[in-house]
């Protein structure tokens, strides 16, 4: 008897809905599973016929072919286990075929017939309700994440036995509910008003996290960078709608999604500098998200820049040019968001004290050395470098009390909303998202600017590129200050932030 049911399977953040074919025939016993299925869907062969007996069902001694549609897509999940088993209970003539219409399956079995949770169940559900389905069977531990899915019926079960008694109406399952959750109030436990001093690395932070801009903080060790860095993300506006399911798909792909309602804070990624260029894009046969990609919408903290290895690094190019990560693989290639603010810190030379107040016990080669595993192409694609110096003793000890990062994040939020009614038109949401034609079409510079702009890239000797990001910044600090317009001061700000590093 022949049998159709569905399961699901992921290809990068996109759910892709299987097709699963059974046929049972009379014959010498038999189990082939067709369809391109890797070899963990292949071993779903075993877990099947043992969850099957030791559920309490017969598993057919008979010839079984199974087929998973569309062929040509690798299968690469053991999510399939529940729907092939359903399958061939539907073809043995143990359920009702009528009972399974618009159903999915997505579940991993285990041999005493439990069920277990697999990855990524948000992208597959959001790919079912687009094509019709209506009702899904998931493992408990997965049914927070399917219940954001609000037009699917979500059954949230521990067993196969469960599933079967349900479909065959021995036993009749309600479906999951959602817990009655409280408004979620971010409470960010590092705040801008514990940090002491450094107004010109809180203000660089600020124009960054008002444009969306990448920066690099250069200082020597014990300056305050990485405590600095930790508390960008309180004053980063709250992501909108979109943002949040973008982030919550790809947490559920990495499998890193464990709450019961969609990521609204902001991703904040610090990844070690022994990491690999797979770890940070992403990568493997079947690709998976990296850093960039977990830290979409968000923050990506790179600490001790120059030691990341320089090929690390380089790999970071297109990701901060595009947005996007393409990877390209024998099994699959696939694009994957990498829309993040890049924030970089870094000692001046190797010893750490080259410009301040110690001794510097580094040789000029050292220094050149050091300063040279970053490529010049890199640090071009990033719009503020910021000289972050030890704070005094005085700046310490002081009892006057420092701006919140509450307050830093409405200056913050009144630049966006000016930014987001300049560029609706043009589907944006910052400056650092603009391109040549959106700075052509959108940002007024004043005259007295203009000139100032062309005295800098004349004896700075600017590329296209630092062009632009200069007007950027410009226009971000425009946006802060409340001007309609690009002025003379806000380009001479700009500039100061320009590169820091001493290359020669």
């Amino acid at each position: 008897m022949f049998a159709r049911v569905y399961g699901a399977t992921i290809l990068g953040l996109q759910g892709n809905m299987i097709t699963v074919e059974t046929d049972i025939a009379n014959g010498l016993p038999a189990f082939e599973i067709v369809g391109m299925a890797a070899t963990s869907v292949k071993e779903s062969k075993e877990r099947v016929r043992a969850s099957m007996k030791n559920s309490g069902y017969e598993f057919p001694m008979r010839r079984i072919t199974l087929n998973l549609a569309p062929a040509e897509l690798k299968k690469d999940s053991t999510g399939l286990d529940l729907a092939i088993a359903i399958g061939i209970m539907v073809s043995s003539g143990q359920i009702p075929p009528a009972k399974t219409e618009g159903c999915l399956f997505v579940g991993e079995l285990s041999l005493d017939g439990n069920i277990r949770p697999v990855h990524g169940i948000l992208s597959m559900l959001i790919q079912a309700m687009d094509e019709g389905f209506h009702t899904v069977f998931v493992s408990e531990e997965n049914a927070a994440e399917a219940l954001l899915c609000k037009d699917m019926t979500v059954y949230a079960v521990t067993s196969l036995r469960q599933v079967i008694r349900h479909l065959t109406e021995a036993k009749k399952l309600e479906p999951a509910a959602v817990a009655s959750v409280a408004p979620e109030e971010h409470v960010y436990s590092a705040d801008f008003s514990e940090v002491q001093g450094q107004f010109l690395a809180k203000r660089a932070l600020e124009i960054a996290a008002a444009g969306g801009h990448n920066i690099l903080m250069i200082g020597p060790p014990g300056s305050g960078k990485t405590m600095l860095a930790k508390r960008l993300p309180s004053i980063l506006p709250p992501m909108n709608l979109q943002e949040s399911l973008e982030v919550t798909k790809i947490y559920s792909v990495a499998g890193l999604f464990r709450q019961d309602r969609m990521m609204t804070e902001r991703p904040f990624r610090s990844p070690h500098h022994t990491i690999s260029s797979n770890g940070l894009i992403g990568g493997g046969t079947i690709p998976k998200p990296g850093e960039v990609t977990l830290a979409h919408n968000g923050v990506l903290f790179l600490d001790e820049l120059p030691e990341f290895p320089r090929s690390v690094l380089e790999v970071m190019r297109q990701p901060l040019e595009d947005g996007q990560v393409h990877i390209a693989r024998v099994n699959a290639s696939l694009t994957y968001p990498a829309r993040c603010m890049l924030v970089a810190a870094m000692n001046p030379c190797c010893c750490g004290n080259y410009g301040s107040d110690e001794i510097c016990t580094c040789t000029a080669g050292e220094i050149r050395r050091y300063v040279r595993k970053i490529s010049g192409p890199l640090l071009d694609r990033i719009d503020l470098h910021v000289q972050v110096n030890r704070p005094l003793y005085a700046e310490l000890v002081s009892a006057v009390p420092q701006e919140s990062s509450a307050a830093i994040r409405e200056r913050v939020l009144a630049a966006r909303q000016r930014q987001k009614e300049r560029l609706a038109p043009y589907h944006l949401v910052c400056n650092a998202h603009m391109g040549h034609r959106e700075l052509r079409e959108t940002c007024h510079i004043t005259k007295e600017a203009q000139e100032l702009l062309q005295q800098v890239f004349d004896s700075l000797k600017l590329s296209a590129r630092s062009y632009d990001r200069i007007i950027k910044v410009s226009q971000t600090i425009a946006d802060l200050a409340g001007d309609r317009d690009i002025e003379a001061k806000h380009v001479g700000e700009a500039v100061s932030y320009r590169n820091k590093l001493q290359r020669t």
